[in-house]
Parts: structure tokens; C-alpha cells; sequence
């Protein structure tokens, strides 16, 4: 995988439901490297911190692999790298391939995969539609969140390169497809629940489902 684009986001003030809001959800490409730390990218926006940012979503990782599809979709709206919030935009990933728990060296940072996007109004509001909310997962491919195990800079252009495969096979996509699921899977779930790079909470969300 490579970086295409390092992407963070300034204040955006928005209406929503009647209520005046600020948003970090309309992240556009920045030039040289941003800096990742253990609780969010520096200079970027992040809104709510009850949930954006923190230690289990310090970093999120889109694959610009499915802009195409998106675009296909969208083409109405003005495109350009950062479309779905994301701080890294990156060549040929994968989230069927990528597992919960796996460490890539991006640039001088070290991460590790966490957990997957689910996606809330604000991706709405950037498409111009909350459609694309079901739309997004019955794609499938929700891009994912990081931890960030140390600190540094990332640069469009740097690759991402695995230092450690997690033995447990759950992907970032099945993963995603678990959370949706009416009928959840009992193999899947046993896999979630006894990874401990997936967040406790949700970990313990998971559990009551086995």
C-alpha cells in the first residue's frame, strides 16, 4: 500500500436538525506531511471527541481503490482526495485482506489496525445526502481507524508497510459486516470478541450476541 494523500480537516461550522454544529468531516489533501500522535492527527479537526479521535481512533485510513465506485454514484459533486474524512488516503487497500490488529509502518509512524468506520450523518452532510449511509454499508468497504503505537509524520508518497500480521484472521470488512448483521455469525463473533486490539466496548457489545 502507498499513501496517495495526507488529508486533515479545518473547523466547518454546520446546521443540523436546528442546531448549530462544528464538523471535521470536509478533510482536503495537505501539502507535505501530517503528523500522527497517540490521540489524533496534529492539526486536525476533530468535533466530538466522544466519538472522533482517542486512542482507538487517532488515524482513519480510507482506500482510494473505491473512489472510482463513489464516483460513479456521485459524480455531481466536487471530488477531490479526503471525500469520506479521511486522514490517509492509500493505493491498493484492502479491508477483506487487512486484519484487526496488524502493524504498518506508515512513514515514520507505527500503527495498528483497530476497527472500522461506521458511518454517521456527517458523511451525510459531505455528500450532500444521508442515502449514502445505507449506501456505505452495503458497500462494504468502510476504511479504517487506527491506533497509533508511535508517533510520526506521513507524507503522500510514503508506503505502508506490514511489520506484524495478528494471528486473529477477523478482517476490518468482516468486522464491519458483523456489526450489521441481524444474524450475526458465531464464528465471526467469537473471533471479535477474542481480539484484543478490537476496543473492550465493543468487544463487550459483541459478547452479548454469543
Amino acid at each position: 500500500m502507498k499513501v496517495i494523500s495526507a488529508n486533515t480537516a479545518k473547523a466547518t461550522t454546520i446546521i443540523w436538525n436546528g442546531k448549530t454544529e462544528i464538523t471535521g468531516i470536509y478533510k482536503y489533501p495537505v501539502n507535505g506531511s501530517i503528523m500522527l500522535g497517540k490521540e489524533a492527527v496534529a492539526g486536525d479537526t476533530i468535533a466530538d471527541r466522544r466519538v472522533h479521535g482517542g486512542s482507538h481512533k487517532a488515524c482513519y485510513l480510507f482506500s482510494g481503490n473505491h473512489y472510482p465506485y463513489w464516483k460513479g454514484r456521485y459524480g455531481h459533486l466536487s471530488w477531490d482526495w479526503g471525500m469520506f474524512g479521511e486522514n490517509l488516503s492509500l493505493e491498493d487497500m484492502d479491508e477483506s485482506q487487512i486484519r484487526i490488529g496488524d502493524v504498518y509502518r506508515i512513514g515514520t509512524a507505527l500503527v495498528q489496525v483497530s476497527m472500522p468506520r461506521e458511518p454517521c450523518y456527517k458523511l451525510g452532510l459531505r455528500f450532500d445526502t444521508q442515502r449514502i449511509l445505507r449506501e456505505f454499508i452495503s458497500f462494504g468497504y468502510p476504511g479504517s481507524y487506527v491506533r497509533v503505537l508511535e508517533e510520526g509524520a506521513v507524507t503522500a508518497g510514503d508506503k505502508a508497510v506490514l511489520e506484524f500480521r495478528s494471528e486473529n484472521p477477523l478482517t476490518v470488512r468482516d468486522c464491519f459486516l458483523l456489526y450489521y448483521q441481524k444474524e450475526k455469525a458465531a464464528d465471526l463473533l467469537k473471533l471479535a470478541v477474542e481480539n484484543t486490539a478490537l476496543p473492550h466496548y465493543k468487544r463487550e457489545y459483541l459478547m452479548q450476541y454469543l
